[in-house]
């Protein structure tokens, strides 16, 4: 496969190599690729989240909060987080 940079591009994949970030331009090539791929996957599952919560809303699935009961849901999500970076931190 043959790829067609910008001048920029070139440029800035030159100043890459002149720095010593990259020692070839397919390695920055490649690691663009990689970054790509992230964001992408990262889309999907923003995307995956968004269907998953509009069906539960279809579905009824769902809480409403009042400002009364919100800093309890605060401090829940809290206990939660915590527990979970503890069972976490000891796998």
């Amino acid at each position: 496969m043959e790829i067609q940079l910008t001048p920029d591009q070139e440029a800035f994949v030159r100043q890459a190599i002149e720095s010593g970030r990259v020692h070839h331009p397919e390695e920055a090539v490649q690691q663009a690729l990689l970054l790509w791929e992230d964001r992408e996957r990262t889309r999907a599952e923003v995307l995956t989240a968004f269907d998953e919560a509009e069906s539960d809303l279809a579905s009824g699935n769902f809480s409403d909060y009042t400002e009364e009961s919100l800093p309890g849901l605060g401090n829940e999500l809290k206990r939660e987080a915590r527990g979970q970076l503890h069972t976490s931190a000891y796998r």
